[in-house]
């Protein structure tokens, strides 16, 4: 996350500042104390911390200004402060919206996207990123445009549909090279391995993943990578490059092992439970996954603890252990559905199958493209890709062509398409 305009003498931005600086140095311990400092910007109005007029630093903008509370929203992210870090990105969206000014908010909607995403917030991280592209396209700020596509990524790799995720992906990485963006690149690569890993290809996932998570010149982003290792551990498994691959996988989970002991991101322990479950021996698995899922039901998140059930319920099912495979699958399965996750349903769903039981139905794949639009976006939708032009779409449901218009544009941007045959293809029969 860029460091945002400073007040000049503002202590928060100075603790901001080195801490950022010891965290990039692998001075993690410290660079965290100083990061806490910026968690909770003050009041200007609190009495406890009365101004000073001889003191340049009390004579600096308000503590809780938008910037403030930006800085403490990222600091938090970068600490795992996941709550944290959703409350104070909502409470510097409203300052912004409120004050301005106006070229903070497609950041503002950037890391409160990203805070989102992180808690599994995907359809309000896709909102807040979709308004953000459209903010950044209007104030002329193509770096953020580029990290807002990274977030609509991440969030189509899970709710879909994959011609979204795809062309969000593109779009990041097309930006992020020639200007040097490690994060976007590192989030969108992720993004479209956890595609490629829902449509169950997984050596082509842990291809993409492998460098960015290993040590090496093309090594990901020191504040995403980390998030990318879960990911790439379980496509190595299921791609069978666990026994060739040993000693890099070994090596990924224990640096994810301590990453996961500095940090305060709920999901993680989680999350390297299912890693040494993935590695562990037919003995020691059942424990692992079992530890697991502990952790899920103590940190919460659907999305997640599904992804967990999912390969537990694969793992007995291959032990013919098919009975007891059934509950986790089940589970699974209604979890990526009330998670709007079609791709990973999908999975669940065939898995169920496989294990002798016919679960709930999957939604058809229109349903799982439009769930990324508004109610009102998805009656424009439908009626363009039947053919209607703007204004007989107008006619029908009582709109200006201009609305529709409007609205047809965050169409676009929201499934990742750039025209109306495109549309008509993503919808049709």
């Amino acid at each position: 996350w860029a460091a945002l305009d400073p007040t000049p003498y503002d202590r928060a931005f100075a603790a901001y500042r080195a801490g950022m600086c010891a965290v990039l140095a692998g001075r993690t311990e410290a660079g965290h104390a100083l990061l806490r400092q910026c968690l909770h910007p003050a009041d200007p109005a609190d009495p406890a911390d009365p101004a000073d007029p001889a003191d340049p630093v009390s004579r600096a903008a308000p503590a809780t200004a938008p910037a403030a509370l930006l800085r403490a929203g990222v600091a938090a992210l970068v600490l795992g402060e996941v709550a944290t870090a959703c409350r104070t990105g909502a409470r510097a969206l409203a300052a912004v919206r409120t004050s301005g000014p106006d070229a903070l908010l497609p950041q503002a909607l950037e890391h409160l996207a990203y805070a989102e995403l992180r808690a599994g917030l995907h359809a309000g991280a896709r909102a807040h990123a979709l308004e953000g592209l459209h903010a950044a396209r209007r104030t002329g700020q193509p770096n953020s445009a580029v990290h807002l596509h990274a977030a609509l990524a991440l969030a189509a790799s899970v709710e879909g549909p994959a011609e979204a995720c795809a062309a969000h992906c593109d779009a990041a990485l097309a930006g992020a090279g020639p200007h040097g963006l490690a994060q976007p690149a590192t989030l969108a690569t992720w993004a479209r391995a956890r595609a490629d890993l829902a449509a169950g290809r997984s050596d082509e996932a842990a291809a993409r993943l492998g460098p960015l998570v290993r040590p090496g010149p093309r090594q990901g982003h020191f504040a995403a990578r980390m998030l990318a290792v879960p990911c790439y551990i379980e496509a190595a498994v299921l791609a069978g490059r666990a026994a060739a691959e040993a000693g890099e996988l070994r090596a990924a989970v224990a640096e994810f092992a301590g990453w996961t002991a500095r940090t305060a991101d709920p999901q993680a322990p989680a999350q390297l439970a299912r890693c040494q479950a993935l590695l562990a021996t037919a003995d020691e698995a059942d424990a692992r996954y079992a530890q697991a899922l502990a952790h899920h039901e103590r940190a919460g998140g659907d999305f997640e603890r599904a992804r967990t059930q999912l390969l537990y319920g694969q793992w007995l099912r291959r032990r013919r252990r098919t009975r007891e495979a059934r509950t986790p699958l089940r589970d699974a399965l209604v979890a990526f559905q009330r998670c709007s996750a079609r791709a990973w349903a999908e999975r669940a769903a065939g898995e169920l199958r496989a294990a002798g039981e016919h679960g709930p139905s999957v939604r058809p794949a229109t349903d799982g493209a439009l769930s990324a639009l508004t109610p009102q976006q998805q009656r424009i939708a439908r009626c363009v890709a039947e053919g209607a032009t703007n204004r007989e779409v107008a006619l029908r449901l009582s709109l200006s062509p201009r609305t529709v218009d409007h609205h047809l544009r965050n169409v676009f941007a929201a499934l990742g398409i750039r025209s109306r045959t495109e549309l008509a293809r993503l919808l049709g029969p």
